[in-house]
């Protein structure tokens, strides 16, 4: 029997428990399009360039972690959101996006998904940070340079990482939120670890790592969320008879 799209939507937002989290953006199906699910793409942004690939690929339904209709955001549908959307309706593809709730996920969640590709040992949520997940805290396989675990995120993201701690530090027990999560650095500080990983650095941050004696690494906001929507989508394509790809749209930020 085929999928249709409000039977993927069901799934999503119970395995996602989207319903249960409070967050800036409506998670779940944004935009309608084909009744039937057969062709998914999956991304971190709904882009244009994410949108053009989609439609290149025949696919009817495109799920990412960053989609529309953000809380703040100029509500009349023009300019650029008028032509993702228009392209969107014109090719009938489903829109589902989840941020929060792809973050946290126990399984699925972008924090669980590099905590794991970085071989973090112990995983375990900072439990006074809601919603539980959002910042995550593990311990490395063996201690090393702080040196070292930035070549560490390196390698595994393929992308440069923004170091701020002396160069020998060693590291043993780390935090780390994807993304935009440079705002907990001082929740990390408090779970007493000697590194904290997010995806992007503000000027105040720098001088909080100084300050507060920790490790600090901006490994991409892009690059720190690729790997639950990914991963998320290689679990549909196990659980129903669906065409799954991952596209990747290169970002510096």
């Amino acid at each position: 029997m085929a999928l249709t799209n409000i039977e993927l939507s069901d799934y999503l937002n119970t395995l996602l428990k989207s319903n249960e989290i409070s967050d800036y953006c409506p998670n779940g199906l944004q935009v309608e399009g084909a009744t039937s699910v057969a062709k998914i793409v999956t991304g971190v942004t709904a882009s244009q360039a994410l949108i053009d690939r989609a439609i290149d690929e025949g696919a009817d339904t495109l799920i990412v972690h960053h989609g529309y209709f953000w809380k703040g955001e100029n509500q009349t549908i023009s300019g650029m959101k008028k032509n993702r959307i228009k392209a969107l309706l014109q090719h009938d593809i489903n829109l589902y996006a989840y941020h929060l709730p792809l973050d946290v996920h126990s399984v699925y969640g972008n924090n669980q998904q590099l905590g794991r590709l970085l071989g973090i040992e112990d995983i375990r949520a900072v439990e006074q940070v809601k919603p539980l997940g959002v910042l995550m805290q593990g311990r490395l396989k063996h201690s090393i340079p702080a040196n070292k675990l930035q070549s560490l995120l390196e390698g595994t993201l393929e992308r440069d990482v923004l170091m701020e701690s002396p160069s020998d530090k060693l590291i043993s027990r780390v935090a780390w939120c994807t993304g935009g999560g440079q705002g907990f650095i001082e929740q990390a500080v408090d779970a007493d670890v000697d590194a904290f990983i997010t995806g992007e650095v503000s000027e105040q941050t720098i001088h909080t790592a100084r300050e507060m004696g920790i490790g600090f690494y901006a490994a991409g906001h892009h690059a720190t969320e690729r790997y639950g929507v990914k991963s998320l989508g290689t679990h549909l394509a196990t659980t129903f008879d669906v065409d799954v790809t991952f596209i990747d749209i290169p970002n510096p930020a």
